[in-house]
């Protein structure tokens, strides 16, 4: 078990995450936490990543080490996903 204090900032209580338990539940600075209370206790649990939660990415980190020769072949490779085809089961064509 760890103790830590609650001190004033501002108009704020604050409490300091040891690091170690930052990586224990694989949180970081700016990770948001979700807080339950129940019987006089709180539990601090970090929000699983979701649509428009998370970490963002610029574009250019996103593409980085994408060459035309790399979008060619992933194009040629996934040409069968994109080209019409005849139904074969009982899905609305």
């Amino acid at each position: 078990m760890i103790t830590v204090n609650i001190r004033k900032q501002g108009g704020a209580a604050v409490i300091t995450i040891p690091a170690d338990i930052l990586r224990v539940i694989d949180a970081q600075i700016g990770t948001p936490l979700q807080i339950d209370v129940h019987d006089g206790a709180f539990t601090a649990r970090p929000v699983l990543a979701s649509r428009g939660v998370g970490k963002r990415y610029a574009l250019k980190d996103l593409l980085r080490g994408t060459t035309p020769a790399r979008i060619a072949k992933l194009n040629a490779e996934t040409d069968w996903a994109r080209s019409p085809a005849a139904p074969v089961g009982r899905e609305i064509g």
